[in-house]
Order: C-alpha cells, then sequence, then structure tokens
C-alpha cells in the first residue's frame, strides 16, 4: 500500500514551465517510486560527509501532523499545495547550495525545519526531493557554468505569475527560516535571498521584515513592521495594520492546515515586533 505522501505530483498552474520541468524531473523517478515502492533513494555526498540516510528512516506514521499534534483540518485545493511545497523545495536548494556546498549540517538543518512546520513525513520525502534537486544543480552547472540559477530566476518569475502575494511571503517567510535554522545566516545565504524576493516581485524590506522575525530588540521590530524608527505613532500603527493585512493566515488557508499553523506563527511573531514597539513609545 502506498505511503502517505506530503506532497503529490499535481502541481496545479505550476505543473508546465520550468517549475513544472523540474517536477518532472524530480517526482517522476522519486515521489511515485521511490516513496511509494522503496527503490533506493537518492544518496549525496557533501564535502566528504556522507548523506544517505533512507527515506523511510524518518517516517513515524503520524501521518504528517505538525509535532505529533493534530491540528482542525481544512481541506486543502491539492494542485495549489503540491505547487507551493515544491516550489519551496527548489528554492531551498538554491540558497541551501548559495556557498557552492552542502554541509551535512546544513542538510540537518533542513531537516529539522520541515519537522518543526510540516512533521515527520514531510522530513523524509522533502530530504530526498532536495537531494535530488540539488543533484539536479550539479548536472546543470557543469554543462554550463550559472544555469541552474537561471533556471530559479525562470522558477521565480513564473511564481511571480501566477501565485499570489500571500502565498509567495510564506514562500520568502519559510525559506528565510531555513536560512537561520542553524543559528547564522552567510552573506551568501542573504544574496541568495535577496535576488529570490526581488524576481518574485518581492521586495528587500519584506526580506529582512522576514529575517528580523524573533528577534527581541526595537530596530528590529522597525524592520518586522517595515517602518522607520523614526515614524510617528500614526505611521506605526498604520504599518502594523498593513502587515495584519499582507500576513494574515486566512490567505494561505487553502495550501493545508500546516502552511496556515507557518502563517499563524509568524504573524504572532509580527504582533510580538509590534508590541516592542509600541511598549518603547508609551502606546
Amino acid at each position: 500500500m502506498a505511503r502517505v505522501k506530503w506532497i503529490g505530483g499535481f502541481l496545479g498552474l505550476l505543473s508546465g514551465g520550468p517549475i513544472g520541468a523540474l517536477a518532472g524531473f524530480v517526482m517522476g523517478s522519486l515521489i511515485d517510486t521511490v516513496i511509494d515502492t522503496g527503490i533506493e533513494p537518492v544518496k549525496g555526498d557533501y564535502n566528504g560527509e556522507a548523506y544517505s540516510e533512507s527515506v523511510y528512516d524518518t517516517i513515524s506514521g503520524n501521518g504528517g501532523r505538525r509535532g505529533g499534534n493534530s491540528l482542525p483540518h481544512t481541506e486543502p485545493d491539492e494542485g495549489a499545495r503540491n505547487g507551493f511545497l515544491f516550489s519551496l523545495l527548489t528554492l531551498a536548494s538554491y540558497v541551501i547550495r548559495a556557498d557552492g556546498r552542502v554541509m551535512h549540517s546544513e542538510m540537518e538543518a533542513m531537516r529539522q525545519f520541515l519537522r518543526v512546520n510540516f512533521g515527520d513525513v514531510a522530513v523524509a520525502q522533502g530530504e530526498q526531493i532536495v537531494l535530488r534537486l540539488l543533484q539536479r544543480q550539479k548536472i546543470e552547472d557543469a554543462a554550463s557554468p550559472g544555469s541552474y540559477r537561471r533556471t530559479i530566476i525562470e522558477c521565480c518569475h513564473q511564481l511571480r505569475d501566477y501565485v499570489p502575494q500571500a502565498e509567495r511571503l510564506q514562500i520568502l517567510s519559510l525559506l528565510a527560516m531555513l536560512a537561520k535554522a542553524d543559528g547564522s545566516v552567510v552573506t551568501q545565504e542573504i544574496n541568495a535571498l535577496r535576488e529570490i524576493a526581488i524576481e518574485l516581485g518581492l521586495s528587500e524590506a519584506e526580506l529582512n521584515s522576514m529575517l528580523n522575525l524573533g528577534s527581541t530588540t526595537l530596530a528590529d521590530a522597525y524592520a518586522v513592521l517595515e517602518v522607520s524608527p523614526d515614524a510617528s505613532d500614526s505611521e506605526v500603527r498604520a504599518a502594523y495594520k498593513r502587515m495584519a493585512v499582507k500576513h494574515h493566515p486566512d490567505r494561505v488557508a487553502s495550501l493545508g492546515d500546516d502552511v496556515r499553523a507557518a502563517a499563524e506563527k509568524k504573524m504572532q511573531q509580527i504582533n510580538e515586533a509590534r508590541d516592542i514597539i509600541y511598549k518603547s513609545r508609551g502606546l
């Protein structure tokens, strides 16, 4: 019997174009064959560190529930959800290899990111998809240096044209979270994230907002709300209202309960940044 799939084969509006082409490379052989039949998964070697954990080793049977706990169920738009998740992993593969190498610690950080946000099934399946995408990156760049970067830019343009802003912002938020998962964000990762943000039709201010989520400093709180420390009280309030509308979890609810839960965590961190600023101003 087929195992539970965190991500399926149909990507909705993204089934064509560069994202669909990458999905064809990855999903035909990996999702429908490896995960369902148990054929040996992709193995990688990163800076001399063997990375060959089986796709089944981390499946605990919790059906992909976040953190092992049930969430209120919302039936997702399957095509939109699959397109969102595959696009997230595609862009993640670019960020992970931004410095030209992939360390075991980076892959472990990715696994932890997937586990916290999407559950154990996502760890096993998402890891194998990223490994295959990293393999594709090596193939493309060996044939033509910079080729995978051009593919990523084309993928971003496809997302910009077909995916709502709220979903693109959620992808950027999750990528920023992934970059921070190992405790540091190197310059190459920031540059890759900035490039992705711009090509997605988003702003550097929006990227800085996502990178500063969770910080407790006043300066970072202003960055989260995308407002200057010199702004008036009314401007700060207006900035928060814009953020509350732009990042409201309901705007990504159709992508599934786990994606919505990640958006709720992001909104909570935006609220915390607001509270830091309001307290400093006596509001």
